[in-house]
């Protein structure tokens, strides 16, 4: 029966959905479920002892500044530890070119407010980041999928995806959500190239970066832009948009990540957050700047990596033992993700239907493919679960692949 409310929704409401992995995160919070769904940072790893110490001492020197009203741009000390952090990583950049937002999916919500007509063609890959589909299918965006493999997007199909006029390309260069792949150097320099060539901005989502566990670090796109264009004087003026956030790397509660951007389009997205929540929280940001300052973030990604890669090892010799040959997977040198494929015929979403008899969940992959396709591919989170529990989950899900390919013949059928 329809309601009084339905005829008042906003037009852009018929483009939006539930999160996927949101509403699959509900059914495996049974306590007996071992969920490789969500893409969750491990527990063990935040730095509670930092926390409960930098909110004393915040509370005790900052008090009534932190409760207050702040700047919509953020807290300036926080920005300039961005910058310098940025600087030795990245691109040199200063406060000027930094905002700080409520989590990154925030940032990619301005961004389609900011830069989305209804109609307007996003370049991305395929697969890609949900969060980013969800954020900007309510400004009525298009999509154009560039396929990827082991190295990233294929920057080669890039050319025909460009002619047609995007207002943007995204892409997240290091260790991928959902795939785990990460983008070449090679294929860097000519996206770099190719954009500027055809005067369309890229916006590189990187909240992942430091979560390398083996090969050489990889330099960002927007070092590779701001090389490409020569000295910028400390004031970063590219075609790039670069986001990145304090999730991975202290804590997702915190809410807190950041836009580095040339200085008129941080303008306009302050504009943009002042009419959204004013500012990011002052009291999180205080903390965050307090925990991180002094080369703590230095010392605590090495105990991440660490973590994260052993469970990455432990989920990769599970799946070699205990999956099935016909299937296929990544093997990402960092993040949190590896991507799984099963034979052409398979359908995700069946096999999570019998996976969750089984007590274990993933996400079905087609709901990353921009423009459909990628039913029989998966994504399988490594970093939350432990090493004990990777295994025997991995056990499980390779007795339902098992079960399943035969069944089907092998997929075929």
């Amino acid at each position: 029966m329809q309601t009084p409310w339905e005829y008042r929704y906003a037009h852009r409401m018929q483009k939006m959905g539930s999160s996927v992995i949101r509403e699959l995160l509900k059914l495996t919070e049974q306590p007996d479920i071992i969920s490789f769904a969500g893409g969750l940072p491990a527990p063990e790893v935040f730095p509670v002892k930092e926390f409960q110490e930098a909110c004393n001492t915040v509370l005790a020197e900052h008090g009534a500044q932190a409760l207050q009203y702040s700047t919509t741009e953020g807290y300036r000390p926080l920005r300039e530890m961005i910058a310098r952090h940025t600087s030795r990583y990245a691109v040199e950049v200063t406060a000027d070119n930094i905002l700080i937002t409520s989590g990154s999916q925030q940032a990619l919500d301005f961004i389609g407010r900011l830069f989305i007509n209804r109609g307007d063609y996003i370049v991305v890959e395929s697969p890609t980041y949900l969060g980013a589909l969800q954020a900007w299918n309510a400004y009525g965006a298009q999509y154009i999928s560039v396929r990827m493999d082991e190295h990233g997007m294929i920057v080669d199909e890039l050319e025909e995806a460009l002619r047609k006029g995007p207002k943007f390309i995204y892409v997240l260069p290091n260790f991928q959500n959902p795939s785990g792949s990460t983008l070449s150097l090679e294929r860097r320099q000519k996206l770099v190239e190719m954009a500027d060539r055809y005067g369309v901005p890229i916006v590189e989502d990187d909240p992942y970066g430091q979560l390398r566990y083996e090969g050489e670090h990889l330099p960002s796109v927007v070092y590779l832009d701001s090389q490409y264009r020569g000295p910028n004087g400390g004031h970063y003026s590219g075609n790039v948009i670069y986001l990145s956030t304090f999730s991975k790397l202290l804590a997702p509660g915190l809410r807190l990540a950041w836009v580095i951007a040339p200085p008129e389009v941080i303008r306009k997205l302050v504009m943009t957050k002042q009419a959204a929540d004013l500012h990011t929280s002052s009291f999180n940001q205080y903390v965050a700047y307090e925990v991180g300052k002094g080369g703590f973030l230095d010392e605590h990604v090495k105990v991440i990596r660490a973590t994260y890669k052993e469970r990455r090892d432990v989920m990769l010799e599970m799946m070699d033992e205990m999956f099935p040959p016909e299937m296929r997977w990544t093997r990402p040198q960092g993040g949190m993700f590896l991507w799984g494929m099963m034979p052409e015929g398979m359908d995700a979403a069946e096999v999570l239907k019998a996976a969750l008899e089984r007590k274990v969940a993933f996400v079905p992959g087609a709901a990353f493919h921009a423009n459909g396709g990628g039913a029989n591919t998966m994504r399988i989170n490594f970093s939350y679960s432990s090493p004990d529990t990777i295994r025997e989950g991995i056990t499980r899900m390779g007795t339902v692949l098992k079960e399943l390919l035969h069944k089907n013949g092998n997929g075929n059928k």
